[in-house]
Protein backbone atom coordinates (compact mmCIF):
# COMPACT_ATOMS: atom_id res chain seq x y z
CA UNK A 1 0.00 0.00 0.00
CA UNK A 2 1.13 3.41 -0.97
CA UNK A 3 1.32 6.68 1.37
CA UNK A 4 -1.81 8.16 -0.97
CA UNK A 5 -3.75 4.91 -0.01
CA UNK A 6 -2.08 4.59 3.89
CA UNK A 7 -3.19 8.59 4.29
CA UNK A 8 -7.00 7.59 3.26
CA UNK A 9 -7.16 4.76 5.49
CA UNK A 10 -5.57 6.04 8.42
CA UNK A 11 -7.37 9.38 8.11
CA UNK A 12 -10.88 7.35 7.98
CA UNK A 13 -9.69 5.37 10.87
CA UNK A 14 -8.65 8.58 13.63
CA UNK A 15 -11.38 10.96 12.12
CA UNK A 16 -14.10 9.37 10.37
CA UNK A 17 -16.05 11.04 7.30
CA UNK A 18 -15.82 14.29 5.98
CA UNK A 19 -13.51 16.08 4.18
CA UNK A 20 -10.46 18.30 5.78
CA UNK A 21 -10.18 21.53 6.81
CA UNK A 22 -8.85 23.81 3.23
CA UNK A 23 -9.72 21.16 1.10
CA UNK A 24 -12.25 22.95 -1.21
CA UNK A 25 -9.54 25.87 -1.29
CA UNK A 26 -6.24 24.47 -1.12
CA UNK A 27 -6.20 20.53 -2.01
CA UNK A 28 -2.40 20.33 -2.47
CA UNK A 29 -1.73 21.59 0.83
CA UNK A 30 -4.25 19.87 2.12
CA UNK A 31 -3.05 16.49 0.54
CA UNK A 32 1.21 17.14 2.11
CA UNK A 33 -0.19 17.21 4.86
CA UNK A 34 -2.36 14.36 4.85
CA UNK A 35 -0.05 12.30 3.25
CA UNK A 36 2.93 12.88 5.68
CA UNK A 37 0.62 12.65 8.69
CA UNK A 38 -1.61 10.01 8.56
CA UNK A 39 0.15 8.23 5.08
CA UNK A 40 3.55 8.16 6.78
CA UNK A 41 4.00 8.93 10.39
CA UNK A 42 1.26 7.02 12.15
CA UNK A 43 2.15 4.23 10.68
CA UNK A 44 5.43 4.21 11.67
CA UNK A 45 7.13 3.90 14.76
CA UNK A 46 6.68 2.64 18.50
CA UNK A 47 3.49 4.18 19.70
CA UNK A 48 0.47 2.71 20.36
CA UNK A 49 -2.35 4.76 18.90
CA UNK A 50 -3.34 5.98 22.14
CA UNK A 51 0.27 7.96 22.62
CA UNK A 52 -0.18 9.17 19.62
CA UNK A 53 -3.43 10.97 20.64
CA UNK A 54 -2.87 12.31 24.24
CA UNK A 55 0.94 14.10 22.33
CA UNK A 56 -1.06 15.61 19.88
CA UNK A 57 -3.33 16.94 22.48
CA UNK A 58 -0.77 18.25 25.04
CA UNK A 59 0.81 19.64 21.63
CA UNK A 60 -1.82 21.61 20.44
CA UNK A 61 -2.83 22.88 24.49
CA UNK A 62 1.03 23.93 24.39
CA UNK A 63 1.22 25.65 21.64
CA UNK A 64 -2.04 27.20 21.62
CA UNK A 65 -3.04 25.86 18.21
CA UNK A 66 -6.60 25.39 19.38
CA UNK A 67 -8.77 25.06 15.83
CA UNK A 68 -8.09 21.11 15.58
CA UNK A 69 -8.50 20.49 18.96
CA UNK A 70 -12.10 19.34 18.62
CA UNK A 71 -11.90 17.04 15.95
CA UNK A 72 -8.21 15.37 17.62
CA UNK A 73 -10.39 15.07 20.78
CA UNK A 74 -13.19 13.02 18.79
CA UNK A 75 -10.18 11.16 17.09
CA UNK A 76 -9.40 9.93 20.83
CA UNK A 77 -13.01 9.27 21.80
CA UNK A 78 -13.22 7.38 18.36
CA UNK A 79 -9.99 4.72 19.53
CA UNK A 80 -10.82 4.07 22.71
CA UNK A 81 -8.55 7.26 24.82
CA UNK A 82 -10.92 7.55 28.18
CA UNK A 83 -12.40 10.94 28.78
CA UNK A 84 -10.57 10.90 32.25
CA UNK A 85 -6.71 9.95 30.19
CA UNK A 86 -7.58 13.06 28.00
CA UNK A 87 -8.42 15.92 31.12
CA UNK A 88 -5.33 14.15 32.68
CA UNK A 89 -3.16 14.96 29.56
CA UNK A 90 -4.49 18.46 29.29
CA UNK A 91 -3.72 19.11 33.36
CA UNK A 92 -0.39 18.18 32.75
CA UNK A 93 0.32 20.85 30.39
CA UNK A 94 -0.52 23.48 33.37
CA UNK A 95 2.94 23.61 35.43
CA UNK A 96 4.90 23.49 31.83
CA UNK A 97 2.99 25.99 29.36
CA UNK A 98 0.27 27.70 32.02
CA UNK A 99 -2.62 27.34 33.05
CA UNK A 100 -4.25 29.89 30.36
CA UNK A 101 -3.42 27.43 27.96
CA UNK A 102 -4.37 24.50 29.32
CA UNK A 103 -7.79 26.32 30.56
CA UNK A 104 -8.22 27.15 26.76
CA UNK A 105 -8.00 23.68 25.63
CA UNK A 106 -10.36 22.08 28.11
CA UNK A 107 -13.04 24.84 27.03
CA UNK A 108 -12.74 23.21 23.62
CA UNK A 109 -12.45 19.22 24.67
CA UNK A 110 -15.15 19.85 27.65
CA UNK A 111 -17.54 20.84 24.67
CA UNK A 112 -16.65 17.65 22.88
CA UNK A 113 -17.46 15.95 26.16
CA UNK A 114 -20.98 17.14 26.68
CA UNK A 115 -21.72 16.95 22.77
CA UNK A 116 -21.08 12.88 23.57
CA UNK A 117 -23.65 13.07 26.66
CA UNK A 118 -20.33 13.02 29.55
CA UNK A 119 -21.30 13.83 32.93
CA UNK A 120 -19.33 17.45 33.83
CA UNK A 121 -16.81 17.29 35.38
CA UNK A 122 -15.70 14.06 35.37
CA UNK A 123 -14.50 12.12 38.40
CA UNK A 124 -11.85 13.49 40.77
CA UNK A 125 -8.87 12.18 40.63
CA UNK A 126 -6.29 13.87 43.39
CA UNK A 127 -4.86 11.86 45.38
CA UNK A 128 -3.13 14.60 47.59
CA UNK A 129 -4.27 16.94 50.87
CA UNK A 130 -2.75 19.93 51.58
CA UNK A 131 -0.52 18.31 54.02
CA UNK A 132 0.57 15.45 51.86
CA UNK A 133 1.32 17.41 48.59
CA UNK A 134 5.08 18.13 48.84
CA UNK A 135 5.95 14.87 50.84
CA UNK A 136 3.90 13.00 47.97
CA UNK A 137 5.31 15.13 45.08
CA UNK A 138 8.55 14.98 46.68
CA UNK A 139 8.42 10.93 46.27
CA UNK A 140 6.97 10.82 42.77
CA UNK A 141 10.26 13.41 41.65
CA UNK A 142 12.53 11.56 43.08
CA UNK A 143 10.89 8.04 41.49
CA UNK A 144 11.52 10.09 38.04
CA UNK A 145 14.93 11.58 38.85
CA UNK A 146 16.53 10.04 41.72
CA UNK A 147 17.89 11.34 44.60
CA UNK A 148 19.24 14.40 43.11
CA UNK A 149 16.54 16.15 43.70
CA UNK A 150 17.96 16.53 47.59
CA UNK A 151 20.83 18.17 46.22
CA UNK A 152 18.57 20.66 43.99
CA UNK A 153 16.71 21.73 47.00
CA UNK A 154 19.51 22.25 49.03
CA UNK A 155 21.28 24.43 46.89
CA UNK A 156 18.81 26.63 45.86
CA UNK A 157 19.39 30.46 47.25
CA UNK A 158 17.40 31.00 50.11
CA UNK A 159 15.08 33.73 47.71
CA UNK A 160 14.33 31.40 45.46
CA UNK A 161 13.12 28.38 47.76
CA UNK A 162 9.36 28.85 46.41
CA UNK A 163 10.14 28.44 43.10
CA UNK A 164 12.53 25.75 43.14
CA UNK A 165 11.45 23.70 46.09
CA UNK A 166 7.47 24.51 47.16
CA UNK A 167 6.12 25.35 44.21
CA UNK A 168 7.78 22.56 42.36
CA UNK A 169 7.75 19.71 44.37
CA UNK A 170 3.72 20.53 45.65
CA UNK A 171 1.99 22.09 42.62
CA UNK A 172 3.87 20.30 39.02
CA UNK A 173 4.65 16.91 41.25
CA UNK A 174 2.48 17.07 44.02
CA UNK A 175 -1.04 18.10 42.36
CA UNK A 176 -0.19 16.83 38.80
CA UNK A 177 2.20 14.19 38.34
CA UNK A 178 0.09 12.06 41.78
CA UNK A 179 -3.12 12.17 40.22
CA UNK A 180 -4.81 9.68 39.10
CA UNK A 181 -5.86 8.38 35.33
CA UNK A 182 -2.13 8.77 33.47
CA UNK A 183 1.08 6.63 35.50
CA UNK A 184 4.15 8.70 35.80
CA UNK A 185 5.42 6.58 32.15
CA UNK A 186 2.94 8.80 30.44
CA UNK A 187 2.92 11.66 32.50
CA UNK A 188 6.96 11.91 31.72
CA UNK A 189 6.50 10.99 27.72
CA UNK A 190 3.72 14.02 27.36
CA UNK A 191 5.87 16.12 29.82
CA UNK A 192 8.88 15.52 26.86
CA UNK A 193 6.44 16.67 24.24
CA UNK A 194 4.87 19.50 25.98
CA UNK A 195 8.01 21.32 26.80
CA UNK A 196 9.64 20.30 23.28
CA UNK A 197 6.47 22.30 21.63
CA UNK A 198 7.39 25.35 23.82
CA UNK A 199 10.85 25.48 21.99
CA UNK A 200 13.95 27.15 24.19
CA UNK A 201 14.14 24.72 26.95
CA UNK A 202 16.81 22.25 26.21
CA UNK A 203 18.20 22.43 29.82
CA UNK A 204 14.67 20.68 30.59
CA UNK A 205 13.99 18.85 27.59
CA UNK A 206 17.32 17.11 28.51
CA UNK A 207 16.40 16.21 32.16
CA UNK A 208 12.78 15.03 30.73
CA UNK A 209 14.83 12.73 28.06
CA UNK A 210 16.24 11.25 30.71
CA UNK A 211 13.29 10.91 33.34
CA UNK A 212 11.55 9.08 30.35
CA UNK A 213 14.18 6.64 30.71
CA UNK A 214 13.91 6.19 34.05
CA UNK A 215 9.90 5.50 33.84
CA UNK A 216 10.69 2.74 31.11
CA UNK A 217 10.44 5.32 27.44
CA UNK A 218 13.02 4.10 25.35
CA UNK A 219 15.15 6.49 22.82
CA UNK A 220 13.23 5.17 20.43
CA UNK A 221 9.73 5.92 21.68
CA UNK A 222 11.41 9.59 22.07
CA UNK A 223 12.12 10.04 18.44
CA UNK A 224 8.79 8.43 17.64
CA UNK A 225 7.16 11.01 19.98
CA UNK A 226 9.24 14.12 18.02
CA UNK A 227 8.07 12.36 14.68
CA UNK A 228 4.68 13.26 16.01
CA UNK A 229 4.89 16.64 16.90
CA UNK A 230 6.59 17.66 13.69
CA UNK A 231 3.43 18.71 11.76
CA UNK A 232 2.52 20.59 14.65
CA UNK A 233 5.47 22.03 15.44
CA UNK A 234 7.79 22.01 12.38
CA UNK A 235 10.79 20.78 12.16
CA UNK A 236 13.14 23.39 13.63
CA UNK A 237 11.74 22.78 17.44
CA UNK A 238 11.70 18.99 16.28
CA UNK A 239 15.31 18.90 15.35
CA UNK A 240 16.00 20.40 18.67
CA UNK A 241 14.41 18.09 20.26
CA UNK A 242 16.02 15.60 18.64
CA UNK A 243 19.26 17.08 19.50
CA UNK A 244 18.91 16.85 23.44
CA UNK A 245 17.21 13.32 22.80
CA UNK A 246 20.73 12.62 21.17
CA UNK A 247 22.92 14.04 23.40
CA UNK A 248 21.39 12.55 26.64
CA UNK A 249 21.46 9.47 24.94
CA UNK A 250 23.93 8.59 22.21
CA UNK A 251 23.02 6.69 19.26
CA UNK A 252 25.63 3.62 20.55
CA UNK A 253 23.15 3.21 23.23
Amino acid sequence: MDRVERARENRLKYLGSGNARLEATDPEFVAMQERLLYGEIVSHGTLTDSQRLLIILVVLAAGQTLEPLDEQTEAALRLGVCPEEIREALYQVAPYAGFPRAAAALKIVNAVFVRHGLPLPLADMGTVTEESRFRDGLAAQKTIFGDGIDAMHAGAAPGQRDIMVNYLSSFCFGDIYTRKGLDLKTRELLTFAIIATLGGCEPQLKAHTQGNVSMGNSKQNLVDAIAQMLPYIGFPRALNALACVNAVLPEDN
